[in-house]
């Protein structure tokens, strides 16, 4: 019969404050002080600890990347948009006559107010814009079909 190797046992000092986050730990695991030690002092001397932190870390900062592309993206669109809206409106509205004109900015505090409700019940049900809009964007300068980053030159 091969038996067990007997585990060696040390002791060790810890800060009051340590001694509190492993039994807190231990106990929410339902695992023993020595287990929660062992698998810790394991993984601190283990070899591919660097790599696996290396490895985490990379994988969030991927993560955040997309985000980073996905949030210039759609500032970008938000950008176009409006410069679109401002281009169009200011080709294709008169300038009103004084009196007119006198009326419009009276009213104009209470238009502003209609339109940032109108604007609140938008963003409160959806869709978006930008989930409108096709993560695909034909480039205009050669037809190609080229998708978030590649489409704003990046």
């Amino acid at each position: 019969m091969t038996g067990r190797k007997k585990k060696a046992q040390i002791s060790v000092y810890l800060d009051p404050d340590v001694m509190t986050m492993l039994s807190d730990y231990a106990a929410r695991r339902e695992q023993s002080l020595s287990q929660i030690a062992e698998a810790a002092i394991a993984s601190f001397l283990s070899p591919d600890d660097a790599e696996r932190r290396e490895a985490v870390i990379a994988k969030r900062l991927d993560q955040l990347d997309r985000r980073m592309t996905r949030m210039e993206r759609d500032l970008g669109i938000s950008v176009e948009t409006l410069a679109v809206f401002i281009r169009f409106w200011l080709t294709t509205t008169p300038a009103l006559p004084e009196p007119a004109a006198q009326a419009a900015r009276a009213k104009a505090g209470e238009r502003y107010e209609a339109f940032v409700t109108a604007l609140g019940r938008r963003l409160a049900q959806g869709p978006k814009l930008r989930q409108e809009i096709s993560e695909d964007i034909v480039d205009s300068s050669d037809g190609q079909v080229a998708s978030g980053a590649d489409a704003q030159g990046e």
